[in-house]
């Protein structure tokens, strides 16, 4: 009996309990809802004097559900000029939505002293929004706008160019800087236009700038621009400009022969010879062409460049105390702006190929990105020894004639009718071709010379290229004839 009591009292007990809740009873009316609470942080402390670029930091929190967003708002005051305290409001932001719980700001700052007040409130999950947003007040000194430079290209600057982008020309080279002035100043963007168009911003100082943004025609003036931006979000006003002549080269004549030989710089093999000699010599060889003298003039301007088919650029005397002047990187960067839009090319010279790494041993391997291995190909060169053994050079079969070497020119010592000092391609790339082959007598003790590359084509997707690893002037003249005849068929320079 007392075990059926003990199961029966709980049983009871349970039903009362769902009776009870399954009554109407009256309810009590819900609590209302509770605002949330908005913290700044103390960096930096209020009334802080600080640079114009502001992070803050902050926190929210709600006692009956949570946060869910923020917004912030901030005030600019200016100290008006002439009193110690008194401050106009000069610009104020309207409240900006967040759900990240700190910003970066770049408070406006024209004036010695700025006071900013920023606001910051949160909103809970039922979109109320603290009543009593917190508040930090900052001073910020002046900043200033960056300042915007291009370096290239200079004012009335001739750029060559084509209508299109290429494998060798990307653009019009555009390079410049921009300094910030103001102590904790950063320049974070840049900005081009061309011919008035819109900004274009990026991170970059240097670009190329593509044909189709400049307005036609291509060829004639042009106007590039530049700008900058701190940040602080302050703009260079006034950036820089210049105006640049672009030019399509005609190529409407033949053959610009530059004439860098020094008849005077090595007593050995120039005793006795006039410029005026070397002049003539290359003037029967190329018939039609036109001589510029280097000595005297420097590098030939683009313009110039672009009227001809083709450079022909000859050293023929010995470096004796420093390399050709065609290996400065100054003139190199003007005749490879002229091969990137589709020149032709022909160089020689005593030692040629050794002043563009003069003061290295030979053999020489140039590395990627030099003029020789970029524009010529080559990889690998050597040198003969400085007694002469050089007769002449083998021809391409079917191609190229033989030539031989002017012995009369090479009669004393240490050349004994014989040339010294040539160049030799060891190692070249791809869409090459040897034009000649070296050449000396049977019983040289120099074997290892025969047979080797002296001369070399490169054949290119946009323009072409051949470098003579000997002087020119020093092969007979009928030969040498022959040789500009042959290798300007191959280059189609008619």
């Amino acid at each position: 009996m007392i075990q059926q009591i003990r199961y029966v009292v709980p049983f009871l007990v349970v039903s009362l309990v769902l009776l009870w809740l399954s009554c109407e009873r009256p309810t009590s009316p819900p609590h209302p809802n509770s605002p949330p609470d908005t913290r700044l942080a103390n960096i930096p402390k209020d009334t802080d004097t600080v640079f114009a670029l502001v992070t803050l930091n902050w926190s929210g929190g709600d006692d009956d559900g949570f946060i869910a967003r923020y917004q912030y708002r901030c005030f600019t005051y200016h100290l008006v000029p002439g009193t110690n305290n008194n401050w106009a409001l000069f610009d104020s932001t309207s409240w900006t939505d967040t759900t990240a719980s700190s910003v970066t700001i770049a408070f406006n700052s024209t004036e010695p002293l700025n006071r900013q007040r920023f606001l910051v409130r949160a909103i809970d999950n039922d979109g109320d929004a603290d009543p009593s947003p917190a508040e930090k007040i900052l001073y910020t000194t002046r900043t200033a706008p960056p300042i915007t430079r291009i370096a290239t290209p200079i004012q009335n600057a001739v750029v060559l160019v084509v209508d299109h982008v290429t494998d060798w020309w990307s653009g019009v080279p555009l390079v410049f800087s921009a300094v910030d002035p103001t102590k904790g100043g950063k320049v974070v963007d840049y900005a081009w236009s061309a011919d008035g168009g819109p900004w274009n911003w990026l991170t970059d100082t240097s670009l190329y700038i593509p044909p189709n943004k400049f307005k036609p025609p291509l060829d004639g003036m042009h106007t590039i621009k530049v700008t900058s931006r701190n940040n602080t979000n302050l703009v260079d006003p006034i950036g820089d400009s210049v105006s640049v002549r672009l030019m399509i080269p005609p190529f409407d004549k033949k053959v610009l022969i530059i004439d860098e030989t020094d008849e005077f710089n090595n007593p050995f093999i120039t005793f006795g010879i006039q410029d005026s000699t070397v002049d003539q010599f290359y003037a029967d060889v190329f018939p039609g062409s036109v001589s510029w003298d280097f000595k005297k003039n420097g590098m030939p301007p683009r313009e110039v460049l672009g009227q001809y088919k083709i450079l022909v650029w000859h050293a023929d005397d010995v470096p004796a105390v420093v390399p050709h002047k065609i290996s400065d990187p100054r003139n190199i960067a003007v005749f490879t702006d002229y091969l990137k839009v589709g020149g032709k090319f022909l160089m020689s010279g005593w030692r040629i190929l050794k002043s563009f790494a003069y003061y290295s041993n030979f053999p020489f391997t140039f590395p990627r990105g030099t003029f020789v291995y970029d524009y010529l190909h080559i990889y690998t060169v050597d040198e003969t020894q400085i007694m002469g053994d050089c007769l002449g050079g083998v021809g391409k079969p079917g191609s190229f004639s033989d030539f031989s070497v002017d012995s009369a020119r090479l009669a004393f010592f240490p050349y004994d009718g014989k040339l010294a000092q040539v160049n030799l391609i060891t190692k070249m790339a791809g869409f090459t071709e040897i034009l000649y082959s070296y050449k000396n007598a049977d019983n040289s003790p120099f074997v290892t010379y025969r047979g080797r590359p002296i001369a070399l084509r490169y054949y290119g997707t946009v323009f072409d290229a051949v470098v003579l690893g000997f002087p020119m002037y020093f092969i007979r003249k009928d030969d040498a004839k022959v040789m500009a005849r042959e290798i300007l068929q191959s280059l189609h320079v008619n």
